[in-house]
């Protein structure tokens, strides 16, 4: 029952790739989307970069990942690799 509350718990859930692994129990994950320009309503790839929790540093270099929104870990960590 405690499992079941723990996966819909949380916050926003991005899907990226893994894009860095160099630190200790933590991997940097590149999450793209499309947006449309306001203007000239052309679509444009943006992209964001999210430090999130990886712990015993399982996840490589271009694996695609999910991540979840969590509490602060670090001044630049809020998220955990589901």
């Amino acid at each position: 029952m405690n499992a079941e509350k723990e996966q819909h718990k949380g916050g926003r859930l991005f899907h990226g790739i893994v894009v860095s692994n160099k630190m200790k129990d933590t991997v940097v994950v590149e999450v793209s989307r499309y947006t449309e320009h306001p203007k000239y309503k052309k679509f444009i790839k943006r992209s964001k970069k999210f430090m999130a929790h990886d712990k015993g540093n399982t996840k490589r270099i271009g694996e695609k990942v999910s991540i979840r929104e969590t509490r602060p870990m670090s001044k630049n960590k809020k998220f955990i690799v589901i």
